[in-house]
């Protein structure tokens, strides 16, 4: 039984380390560009070979809160609960804020008409969910850190 606590814990992290990857790819590659002048710079998103990130996000979100309930519960008498509860409770406080606000903002931005021209007012907007994700990027990683502290207690019961 030890070991089975482990492993979920272990595939719980494993699964909120690569959102944490998406995230940091998405900011470091993809991010920049979109959001340098909007409109004109959406154009990755339209068309026939537009990038599809909803393609990742949409199936990793439910996998994650799955592998960290099931590392919760089989952890739930071990000295491991609280690590482990502390980031599923903080990810379902960022998926209920990027659910009310990141992406709603990001499709309405992303919505806009097409135009060679830049407007400014977009691209403030785009600018201040980029400055916003990241903040959510870096709370993302200090989960991480408890969640992988929490590997560092034991797995054996009270």
């Amino acid at each position: 039984m030890q070991q089975l606590t482990t492993f979920t814990l272990i595939l719980g992290a494993i699964s909120h380390i690569t959102v944490i990857g998406g995230a940091a790819y998405e900011h470091l590659a993809v991010v920049p560009v979109w959001a340098s002048a909007v409109p004109a710079s959406l154009t990755m998103f339209q068309g026939e070979y537009a990038l599809a990130a909803q393609r990742f996000w949409i199936p990793i979100h439910p996998v994650t809160l799955i592998l960290l309930l099931s590392a919760l519960i089989f952890n739930w008498r071990t000295e491991r609960r609280n690590f482990i509860a502390i980031t599923l409770g903080g990810y379902i406080v960022v998926l209920v804020v990027t659910f009310l606000f990141f992406v709603p903002e990001l499709i309405a931005i992303m919505q806009s008409s097409y135009s060679t021209t830049v407007d400014a007012d977009l691209t403030r907007r785009a600018k201040t969910w980029e400055t916003y994700s990241l903040v959510r990027l870096a709370g993302l990683i200090l989960m991480a850190i408890v969640l992988l502290f929490g590997l560092s207690k034991p797995a054996a019961k009270y």
